[in-house]
């Protein structure tokens, strides 16, 4: 995996980031970091906690927890359809605070909220932070947020010593890139193509780019998101970015083998790393 020189930006060392702690402790073992995504409340609240313990135990350095949306636009047909079932079966945004808690009660992991930006608002932004935080989590991923429109929450996540991890993509400028970087706080999200989550046979060629971007722009973390579905993705895009992001894959996991499917596939993710599993 490419090593990068530190630098002064936001993405740098952070005291107290669990998730640069994660991806740094990836790093010294020389591999990018696995990155795995549930959302929450999917088939239920105590599954999605028991799953997330099984990811920590079977490879996972990270794991992020989405909040269902009832308009998830960035969102393919796999989670979308299991968000619906999680809003029909009577999840609320409070009862997040539950699973980060079940699985950062029981793990090491580094555990992420992946959300919209309107369920923070109508908690209110401090509160949710302050409730993150108490909860044992290591801040959010926004992918509707960017920088300038974000001063409360990083007001709120400088209080609370959260992550605050923002978006790129392939159609991001040099000055929102910039902007994007200096902002983040434990890694940089590159999303890796255009278009809704799912995955694909190919990641593409435009990932490496948008790292390389993110990296020139001094982002010493870089992760890349949407489309990994295989060990063989995880070694291709872990050889130059800091870490990879699986989510629909997991969640097809879950839907069809259960809590035991989701363990068997973080292993066989986990290989792609080099990391070593029981």
């Amino acid at each position: 995996m490419t090593t990068h020189p530190a630098t002064t930006a936001s993405t740098g060392p952070a005291t107290g980031s669990k998730a640069a702690a994660a991806i740094e402790k990836a790093r010294s073992e020389g591999r990018a970091a696995l990155i795995g995504y549930l959302p929450a409340g999917f088939p239920d609240v105590q599954t999605t906690i028991d799953a997330g313990i099984a990811m920590a135990e079977n490879g996972v350095d990270l794991i992020e927890i989405g909040i269902p949306y009832s308009d998830p636009v960035m969102d393919g047909h796999v989670i979308q359809e299991a968000t619906v079932e999680a809003l029909d079966k009577g999840f609320t945004v409070p009862r997040i605070f539950d699973v980060v808690e079940g699985i950062t009660s029981a793990t090491n992991a580094a555990v992420l909220v992946m959300t919209y930006w309107n369920p923070v608002m109508r908690m209110g932004v401090r509160a949710f932070a302050e409730r993150l935080a108490a909860a044992g989590g290591a801040g959010l991923i926004t992918p509707d947020l960017v920088p300038d429109e974000a001063s409360e929450w990083l007001a709120a996540s400088d209080e609370f010593g959260l992550d605050r991890v923002f978006l790129v993509a392939p159609s991001t400028s040099p000055q929102r890139m910039q902007a994007t970087v200096d902002a983040s706080r434990g890694f940089v999200y590159a999303v890796s193509v255009m278009g809704v989550t799912g995955a694909r046979t190919s990641v593409g060629a435009a990932a490496r780019a948008v790292v390389d971007a993110a990296h020139a722009a001094g982002a010493e973390r870089v992760c890349v998101g949407l489309g990994v579905s295989s060990s063989a993705q995880v070694r291709e895009i872990g050889a130059y970015s800091d870490g990879v992001i699986v989510g629909t894959a997991l969640v097809a996991a879950l839907r069809d083998g259960g809590v035991d499917g989701v363990a068997e596939l973080t292993r066989e993710l986990s290989t792609g790393t080099g990391k070593a599993t029981a």
